[in-house]
């Protein structure tokens, strides 16, 4: 099984606050994370919020760069499924969804090829023309989803969506990504929801306070997660 991205000992922080009126503070986002990638894994990222899970997404996709410690990708492209796509709210949803792809690093070709699957999955019709400042929100993350499930990369980031746009499309994402994450292709999936990593990945990691508090068999990993929520829920 070939080992596609290693994280090694890898910490993220920023500097917050007012220089003007006192020093800045320094964050730390993720503490010393390490774990491999090996190809046809299906990783599911846990977490309450704002303990790095996204960072740690970011760190995945070359995004970000660590602080200290590495993250080494050994070849493999990787595509950021988010619902904090950036738009150009000017331009037609057809010129952004091929921009959205060449920043993904797709040439203009090949996404021109792929334009008429990905009208067809946004399911957008003769809005595909029209400036995305015309977009509803739901309109704007059916693009973004369509664009990302049809573009082939290595590796899958998914940043918290299982679901978008009404609910009969929602069940229709939801179905294309239950399809991803069991077919044996390689996906990082950040989830607030326990039971979808439990069904759907092999594996899973649990943040707690920029560290990984546990990792492994993503059952067992959702089983201990859980019982120190409600812990908490209890003791509070």
């Amino acid at each position: 099984m070939r080992k596609l991205i290693s994280i090694i000992d890898a910490s993220v922080s920023y500097r917050s606050g007012l220089p003007l009126f006192k020093p800045k503070s320094l964050n730390h986002v993720l503490k010393g994370i390490s774990f491999d990638i090996y190809e046809g894994d299906s990783i599911g990222i846990i977490g309450r919020n704002g303990v790095g899970k996204s960072t740690l997404l970011s760190l995945l996709n070359g995004i970000i760069k660590p602080n200290s410690g590495s993250v080494i990708n050994y070849g493999y492209s990787t595509t950021l499924l988010s619902l904090n796509v950036s738009y150009d709210i000017n331009v037609s949803g057809y010129h952004n969804a091929i921009l959205s792809g060449m920043m993904l690093g797709i040439n203009k070709s090949e996404m021109i090829r792929l334009m008429p699957s990905i009208i067809s999955y946004s399911e957008l019709g003769e809005f595909i023309n029209q400036p995305i400042k015309n977009y509803s929100t739901g309109m704007k993350q059916r693009l973004g989803f369509a664009v990302a499930i049809n573009i082939n990369s290595d590796i899958l980031l998914i940043d918290e969506i299982l679901g978008v746009g009404d609910a009969r499309f929602m069940e229709k994402s939801k179905e294309t990504m239950r399809k991803k994450l069991t077919s044996g292709d390689t996906v990082v999936l950040v989830s607030h929801h326990s039971q979808t990593i439990k069904s759907l990945c092999n594996k899973a990691i649990w943040i707690e306070d920029g560290k990984i508090n546990r990792s492994g068999d993503a059952k067992e990993v959702i089983e201990e997660y859980e019982k120190f929520i409600i812990k908490e829920f209890s003791e509070h």
